[in-house]
C-alpha cells in the first residue's frame, strides 16, 4: 500500500482530483483538507491556505497518479508517496478488493 500526500490550491480541485482518481480505480479512498503554508519564494516568505489531498491506494501507481494529478493542474505542487509500516488487514482487504494488486502491477511483472 501507498499514501500519497499532495498540495493543491483549492478544495475544488482536490474534489476533481480524487474523484477522477476513484473513477480510474487508482484509488480506494481520498481525503482532503485545508491548511496554511508558510513558504520562501523569490526571497520573501509567504503564507497562504492550500488544500491536502490525501490518496490511499496500491503501490506501483505514481505514474498514473501524478499524471491524473497534471491532467487537472499546471501549476508546481508537492507529491509525495509515503509506505506505511503496518495498515490494519480490514483495510487492505478494503483496498484489495477495489484497487486489486493484480490489475495495478502489470508493469513489475
Amino acid at each position: 500500500m501507498k499514501l500519497y500526500y499532495v498540495t493543491l490550491n483549492t478544495v475544488d480541485e482536490a474534489r476533481q482530483i480524487g474523484r477522477s482518481l476513484l473513477e480510474q480505480q487508482l484509488a480506494v479512498c481520498v481525503n482532503w483538507f485545508p491548511i496554511t503554508c508558510a513558504y520562501r519564494w523569490e526571497g520573501e516568505i509567504t503564507e497562504e491556505p492550500e488544500v491536502v489531498l490525501m490518496i490511499k491506494t496500491q503501490s506501483g501507481l505514481q505514474t498514473e497518479i501524478e499524471q491524473a494529478i497534471r491532467d487537472r493542474i499546471s501549476y508546481t505542487n508537492f507529491i509525495a508517496e509515503i509506505s506505511p509500516s503496518h495498515v490494519n488487514e480490514c483495510f487492505l482487504g478494503w483496498l484489495n478488493r477495489e484497487v486489486p494488486y493484480e490489475v495495478t502491477n502489470k508493469e513489475a511483472q
